[in-house]
C-alpha cells in the first residue's frame, strides 16, 4: 500500500496538480486570515475558517477528478484488478495518497493561530485548533466523496464536475428543503420520488434489474405504510434528512471549540462509507 501511496503523490505533484491545489488553499485562506484577522487587529481565527468551508466545494473536484476515473480512461485500471495486494488497499491508498497531500495544507495552517498571537492579537488557541480538527475531518469527508465520484467514470472533467454539484448541492439541502412543502403526504410523495431516483442510480452502478426492482418496490411499500399507519412522521421529514446530508453541518461544533463524539463519528462513517462503496464500484468492474 506504501508504493501506491507514494506512485500517486508522485503523480500529484508531476502533473502540477499537488501545487496548483496547496497553492490555491493557501492563498485563498492565508488571504481571509489577512483580511479577517491580520489587518483587523482581531484574533478569533476559528471564524475565518466558518467562512471558509465554501473553499471545498471549488477545491476537492480538482483534487480528487483524476484519482480512478485516470485509471478509467487509460484502461490501467485492469492492472489495480490483477494486483498482488488488495483492491481495498489500493483504494485505500490511493484515498490516503490524496490525505497526505491534503495534510500538509493543513499543517501549514495549524501555523496561523501561532502567527496572529505573535502580532499581539488575542487568540483563543483551543477555539482555533478545535476548528482546524473540524476542519481538517471535514476536508477528509468531502475528499472521500469526490474519490467515490472519481470511480463512476472516464472522464475527469466529468467527475469534477459531478463532484463540484454534488458538494455544492451538500452544502444548500437544508436550505432546499425549507423551500418545499411541510405537510405530510407532499413530503411522502417526495421522497417516493426520491427514492425512486436512488434506486436508478442503484440501477446504474449494479447494472441488475431484479435487486433494483426488489428495493424499489420494498421502499415504496415502506414509504406508504409508514404514511398510513402515522402520517405524522413525516411532517418537516425531509428538513431533518436533509441535515443527515449536510456534511458542513456538524462542523459549527468544532468552531465553538466542542469535539462532540457523535460529529467525530459522523465524518469518520461518511469517510468509511464511500472508501467501501469505491472499492466495491472497483470490485463490480472487475467481474464485468
Amino acid at each position: 500500500m506504501l508504493a501506491i501511496i507514494k506512485k500517486e503523490l508522485r503523480q500529484y505533484f508531476y502533473s502540477m496538480v499537488g501545487f496548483v491545489f496547496l497553492a490555491f488553499f493557501l492563498a485563498i485562506i492565508g488571504l481571509y486570515t489577512w483580511a479577517g484577522n491580520l489587518s483587523q487587529g482581531i484574533g478569533n481565527f476559528e471564524a475565518t475558517l466558518g467562512n471558509l468551508t465554501f473553499i471545498y466545494v471549488i477545491l476537492i473536484p480538482i483534487l480528487t477528478m483524476r484519482i480512478v476515473a485516470e485509471e478509467n480512461k487509460q484502461k490501467t485500471d485492469q492492472l489495480l484488478y490483477t494486483s498482488p495486494i488488495s483492491l481495498s488497499k489500493v483504494i485505500l491508498g490511493k484515498y490516503l495518497a490524496v490525505m497526505a497531500l491534503f495534510t500538509i495544507g493543513i499543517l501549514v495552517i495549524s501555523l496561523y493561530p501561532l502567527l496572529i498571537h505573535s502580532y499581539g492579537d488575542e487568540v483563543r488557541l483551543s477555539l482555533a485548533y478545535s476548528s482546524i480538527i473540524g476542519f481538517y475531518l471535514l476536508g477528509a469527508a468531502n475528499i472521500a466523496i469526490g474519490l467515490f465520484i472519481s470511480s463512476l467514470t472516464e472522464s475527469q472533467v466529468i467527475a469534477a464536475v459531478v463532484s463540484f454539484i454534488v458538494l455544492l448541492l451538500s452544502n444548500m439541502l437544508s436550505s432546499i428543503a425549507t423551500m418545499l412543502p411541510s405537510d405530510s403526504l407532499s413530503q411522502a410523495v417526495i421522497l417516493a420520488v426520491v427514492w425512486i431516483a436512488v434506486c436508478v442510480a442503484v440501477y446504474n452502478m449494479l447494472k441488475n434489474v431484479i435487486v433494483t426492482g426488489i428495493l424499489a418496490a420494498a421502499g415504496e411499500i415502506l414509504i406508504w405504510v409508514i404514511y398510513f399507519v402515522k402520517s405524522s412522521l413525516y411532517e418537516n421529514l425531509l428538513t431533518k434528512v436533509a441535515d443527515v446530508f449536510v456534511v458542513s453541518s456538524r462542523y459549527t461544533d468544532f468552531e465553538l471549540g466542542i469535539l462532540k463524539y457523535d460529529a467525530i463519528v459522523y465524518y469518520l462513517s461518511v469517510i468509511f462509507i464511500f472508501v467501501f462503496l469505491t472499492i466495491q464500484v472497483i470490485k463490480k468492474k472487475r467481474f464485468n
